[in-house]
């Protein structure tokens, strides 16, 4: 059963950086080559998206939905499709249709779109990870414009105006079967997991690396201004299960700092100073683990 909202009116507006909304749009730097988006849903979710269903629609943009129901997906986590950062995050009042309204800048003329969101979970300026959470599917637009929940998605450039800079949507390397599509989400980076490892390490630090557990995680290093180096792995398995789970941090010189139990979501945060030292850092999920060599040393 297909389940759409309508926006009222074409969007014909460029979304600027403190949040305000632009007319038209201007010349831009050409766009490089595509980031590895993926399903803006966390891992192992199936949606469906519709991009004929509305009057309201330009080519390319794309309504998700998944369940049977009018409500069935309010409150379902949004996940960004590649990391970024954040441009906008505001409710759009009377502008336009967009009500809760995210967008990231994915650097090289690169930015995606997350509309309609019920709340959003992240602010401008922040830095996300591919898989983060940074909102929830919602029905908020305009003042009389009364929507089903779904998720309002779109990849734009800034390489040209609107609506000739929107872009056919890709998900793990393979272009969106337009005008109808239900895919499952490869959108592992952060597995689902409603923590990032920004948030767990903490403000100001942002990640410089990391790397796969098998499919059962990922382990990251942060790094922040102040020469301190912190090391955190998110689960992408047994998600709020409690699980042998692990994080370390080696200073070249110095001892292993670790943090490994049973845990539901994460290990760590481990944090170490190491300003111009090499470190080795890794972690691990069940039987599958990484271990660097020492390196990162700046």
């Amino acid at each position: 059963m297909r389940l759409r909202g309508l926006i009222t009116g074409g969007i014909a507006l460029v979304v600027g950086a403190a949040g305000m909304v632009l007319a038209g749009g201007g010349p831009a730097q050409a766009a490089g080559p595509r980031p590895a988006f993926q399903l803006p849903f966390p891992c192992g979710q199936s949606w469906n998206g519709d991009s004929d269903n509305s009057s309201a629609h330009e080519s390319y943009e794309i309504d998700f939905n998944r369940g049977s129901t009018a409500d069935a997906d309010l409150g379902d986590t949004v996940s960004a499709a590649a990391s970024g950062t954040v441009l906008t995050s505001a409710h759009q009042g009377s502008t336009n249709g967009y009500g809760n309204l995210v967008v990231i800048d994915h650097g090289g003329g690169w930015r995606t779109y997350y509309a309609h969101l019920r709340t959003r979970s992240v602010s401008a300026g922040a830095q996300v990870s591919r898989g983060a959470k940074i909102g929830e599917v919602g029905n908020t637009s305009k003042p009389g414009n009364n929507i089903l929940p779904h998720l309002h998605y779109e990849v734009r450039t800034t390489d040209t105006s609107y609506p000739a800079n929107i872009q056919p949507a890709y998900f793990n390397g393979t272009r969106f079967g337009y005008p109808n599509q239900t895919l499952t989400s490869q959108n592992c980076g952060a597995g689902g997991n409603p923590y990032t490892p920004e948030e767990v390490c903490g403000s100001g630090y942002s990640v410089i690396d990391s790397a796969a557990t098998g499919t059962a995680g990922r382990v990251y290093l942060l790094y922040n201004v102040n020469g301190n180096n912190c090391v955190v792995t998110i689960k992408a398995t047994s998600i709020g299960t409690p699980s042998a789970t692990s994080a370390y941090l080696e200073v070249e010189g110095g001892t292993r700092t670790t943090d490994s139990g049973s845990f539901a979501y994460y290990a760590g945060p481990v944090r170490r100073a190491a300003p111009g030292t090499c470190v080795k850092w890794g972690g691990s999920v069940g039987a599958n683990a990484y271990n660097s060599p020492f390196e990162h040393c700046g």
